[in-house]
């Protein structure tokens, strides 16, 4: 045998190579003694060996490498197995209770003339890792606080409603008003966990794949973040998340699994339910999802326990003395799995222990009914328990339980484990005949056999029912439950806003800037400043929101171990336990994740948050759309912040960050109130009704709305607050900023945000050189104005005999002598949301195509909305309405150099906030 050093250095795990060998004797004798348990005993028995030494030595502490990956058996030894303190005969009955219930809900649902289907077999293969968590782990809120927070796997919601049916918090009618929440209201059950169509029911929105995980982790890292701030006791919370092992290939479910980790969230636990099936095959069918997440999960720092196998499995592999069963279990891929959960006892013998003696000897004294009935550990309970109490008591790290079952486990051979099962969604008569005896359910045929199916309830005073009672009380309450008890908050008052509708004086800021100042401001009120949670990704100092560091600090669970390489300035990186500000790094959706947890504190712990996200606005609809949809299915409030917008505002950073559209996405979310806003006074206003219509009123009353403001990085000398501004208009969409004084022919310029500078020059030189008297007005919302004009239009098509109402955009335009011309630093799509109710001629200009760099002139002249062009466009409408002469037209188009990119002044330099 080659000594060490003969050998070639190399490291395998992190083993170090070239750690000097201070005694080289009693390392041979280690060798040797290892070579000689090879030789001797087998590679199997020394492998055993070295993983019972590496076992021993983490329990005295010593640093050995993490393994990738372990043998395909449960990592909780049989021997190691709690106590099971529940009455296992009881917990069976309800479970099949609650399993018939749930399949034959979607079954009815798919009757004809209705056809809205439903899921069936994720809850049939996740029901015992649910039952055992509602049976014994699962906290309820009776206490005033937050429980647990469960994010149930969207398919398996029947499960839920099934299990709450038995408890009588749903009834007959709502199971069979399943996916008709509107024909059957106000009876109707969402398809899958919905806070907003069911806000006294469900907590979290989990069907959008890949966001459950994601949405799991940032709510355990809030609850600690709750807590270390003193807002909230969130120290019995955890929360749990069941998932399934095909959607962990969303890059969104593993995407921050090292936050999780790095932060020691010992408060969460993943439940992955590994039935090896995706929506329509095998997840791995050459391989083995749950050693491949181990691999992943272990990596990334986390807990893994695996549950595999259930007891019926302990005999076997107790007689595994030499690991062939093992070896078998490792190298059978999960696709022959899969086909074994749908064959027979006989097949099974033959095809997974039949080509070996070893393995042959082992079941030679078992039936093949017995040898069928070898099953997988997520479905036994008392296996299941031992995990959840290993995972509730882990510390120092988050835990996933990666548990194997059958989908469509008990539905019968036409459903376990069938490639096709997940699309079934009808019992035939005879599936429910098996299904009914495989559940010793006390139904006759004929009741199967005339009609639908009935539902079975053991009755109210039932052992099942009184156990399940029993057992919620003594863990807190119902879930799941979805209470709102926060309290209304105690809002500033108007000084809080007097600083940002003064103006800057004679100093340039951004309306980013203008914001910024506002919530530093905010954030000093005694009653609501502590609440405020400002979230960013790793750009802080972009929106000029360094000058928070001092004060607010950013939450770091650990503090700051180190010397800032910037101690020495004022506005220093300053990392601290207690930390108001959230720093996420380069994630948008993980600082989405945060603004979801955060802006949904007020139900889920009875404490409300405002959270304020800044971002780079091409990066918040466009990239975590799907996120903003979740935020509004969980009811979340707060700020969301779409910082340097525009499509040529942040010129030199090119088409990346050239957003033109994001109000076009932000419109098509009901839960969005969004605003483009040109000036800080605006902003004031629009924050203020933003903090009254969220938070200012009672739980109740308070709306479930978030807030979207885009604001811009170019410096401008930001204007006092006219006396008697139009506040009605700031907040509803549309108010004349500037009248026209000079000129003779009549027209109106709308602008939004930036744009609106350009149209107060647009409106001087339209007076000076061509005798046009120009409105200008801002637009703070098209999206608002388009709102308000929809409804109106609705109320009308349904009730032609009551006064008919009358869009406000054209109530306050009426009289107002057109042409109406829009200018935006948006694409033309965004103000055009509103012309079919503008009372005139309308023409829009916009950002249409691609951004690029460049000067933000250069940029604003080829897309023809600078103020130049937006004389031009005026002058063209009134040319088509015979107010001027069409010759005037290339007279401006010369006089400007409007063909000629180059010749527009540059402006400002770009990227200041």
């Amino acid at each position: 045998m080659a000594s060490g050093s003969d050998r070639n250095p190399i490291i395998i795990g992190g083993l170090p190579s070239q750690v000097p060998d201070f005694d080289p004797e009693e390392t041979a004798e280690w060798l040797d003694s290892l070579d000689a348990a090879v030789d001797e005993r087998g590679r199997e028995r020394a492998r055993y060996l070295m993983l019972r030494l590496i076992e021993r030595a983490r329990e005295r502490r010593v640093a050995v490498p993490e393994m990738r990956s372990t043998d395909y058996v449960n990592t909780i030894a049989t021997k190691d197995e709690p106590f099971f303190p529940g009455n296992e005969d009881i917990e069976r009955r309800i479970l099949n209770a609650t399993r018939w219930n749930a399949a034959v809900m979607v079954s009815r649902a798919q009757r004809p003339g209705i056809g809205v289907g439903g899921h069936i077999a994720t809850f049939a293969s996740s029901a015992s890792l649910y039952d055992v968590g509602f049976n014994h782990f699962f906290r309820g809120k009776d206490d005033g606080k937050g429980g647990d927070q469960i994010f149930f796997q969207g398919h398996a919601s029947p499960g839920v409603y099934a299990r709450a049916f038995l408890l009588d918090r749903l009834s007959e009618t709502q199971l069979d008003a399943f996916r008709q929440e509107r024909s059957k209201a106000p009876y109707g059950l969402s398809s899958y966990p919905h806070p907003r169509l069911m806000p006294d029911f469900w907590e979290f929105p989990t069907v959008s794949m890949g966001l459950g995980p994601l949405g799991a982790i940032y709510q355990a890292r809030m609850n600690r973040y709750l807590q270390a701030r003193g807002i909230a006791d969130t120290e019995q919370s955890h929360v749990w998340a069941f998932l399934g092992d095909g959607e962990m290939d969303e890059p969104e479910s593993l995407g921050q699994l090292s936050l999780a980790a790095r932060e020691g969230l010992d408060n969460l636990t993943f439940v992955v339910n590994c039935n090896l099936q995706r929506l329509d095959g095998p997840v791995r069918g050459n391989g083995k999802i749950i050693q491949e997440l181990e691999s992943q999960f272990r990596g990334a720092g986390w807990n893994v326990i695996k549950l595999i196998w259930d007891r019926t499995w302990d005999p076997l592999l107790a007689q595994d003395r030499d690991g062939v069963l093992v070896n078998k279990l490792n190298t059978t891929p999960d696709g022959q799995f899969q086909t074994y959960a749908t064959e027979t006892g006989e097949y099974i013998r033959d095809h997974f222990f039949g080509d070996d003696h070893r393995l042959r000897k082992m079941v030679d004294g078992l039936t093949d009914d017995q040898i069928l009935h070898l099953g997988r550990g997520g479905h036994d309970h008392r296996k299941i328990y031992a995990a959840y109490k290993a995972a509730r008591e882990h510390k120092g790290q988050p835990t996933v339980i990666l548990a194997q079952t059958v989908k469509g486990w008990t539905l019968g051979p036409n459903f376990e484990g069938r490639n096709a099962t997940h699309q079934m969604k009808k019992l035939t008569v005879d599936d429910l005949k098996r299904f009914r005896d495989r559940l010793h359910l006390p139904i006759s045929d004929k009741e199967l056999e005339s009609g639908a199916p009935p539902y079975y309830h053991p009755g109210r005073n039932s052992e099942e029912i009184q156990y399940m009672h029993d057992r919620r009380k003594g863990l807190g309450g119902y879930v799941p439950t979805r209470v709102v008890r926060a309290k209304p908050l105690a809002l500033p008052d108007d000084k809080a806003y007097a600083g940002t509708r003064k103006g800057s004086g004679n100093q340039t800021i951004a309306t980013t800037m203008a914001f910024v100042r506002l919530l530093k401001d905010l954030m000093r009120d005694k009653e609501i400043g502590k609440r405020f949670v400002p979230i960013a990704p790793d750009e802080y100092r972009t929106f000029g929101m360094d000058s928070l560091f001092p004060s607010a600090k950013i939450y770091n669970p650990l503090g700051q171990t180190y010397e800032s390489v910037d101690r020495e300035l004022l506005l220093a990186y300053k990392e601290s336990p207690t930390g108001q500000m959230l720093h996420d790094g380069i994630s948008e959706a993980g600082c989405t994740a945060s603004l979801i947890a955060a802006g949904s504190s007020y139900a889920t712990h009875g404490e409300p948050l405002i959270p304020v996200y800044v971002f780079y606005s091409m990066f918040g609809f466009q990239r975590t759309g799907d996120q903003f949809w979740q935020m509004a299915d969980q009811l979340a409030r707060g700020f969301v912040l779409g910082a340097t917008a525009g499509r040529t505002t942040l010129t030199g950073e090119g088409l990346q960050h050239a957003d033109g559209h994001s109000h076009l996405l932000a419109s098509t979310n009901p839960a969005v109130v969004a605003y483009d806003p040109a000036f800080g006074f605006e902003i004031a206003h629009i924050v203020k009704d933003g903090l009254r219509r969220m938070y200012g009123g009672t739980p109740e009353a308070n709306e479930d709305v978030f807030y979207y403001l885009t604001v811009y990085n170019e410096p401008i000398v930001q204007p006092a607050e006219p006396q008697g501004v139009d506040v009605e208009g700031i907040l509803k969409g549309l108010y004349r900023y500037r009248t026209g004084e000079a000129g003779a022919i009549p027209a109106q310029i709308l602008a939004s945000g930036v744009a609106v500078p350009w149209a107060l020059e647009a409106q001087r030189i339209l007076a000076e050189e061509w005798n046009v008297r120009a409105d200008v007005w801002s637009a703070t919302s098209w999206n608002e104005l388009r709102r308000d004009a929809v409804e109106a239009e609705a109320h009308n098509l349904l009730h032609p005999e009551e006064e008919q109402r009358v869009p406000y955009v054209t109530q306050k335009l009426s009289g107002s002598e057109g042409p109406f011309v829009a200018v935006s630093d948006w694409m033309r799509a965004v103000p055009d949301q509103i012309s079919r109710w503008v009372p005139g001629t309308w023409q829009s200009l916009g950002a249409d195509g691609f951004g690029f760099a460049d000067t933000r002139g250069a940029a604003r002249r080829f897309f023809h909305i600078d103020a130049q062009s937006v004389v031009l466009g005026v002058l063209t409408e009134l040319a088509k309405e015979g107010k001027i002469d069409r010759s005037v037209l290339k007279q401006a188009i010369d006089r400007y150099q409007l063909l000629d990119v180059a010749a527009a002044d540059p402006g400002a330099a770009g990227g200041d906030a």
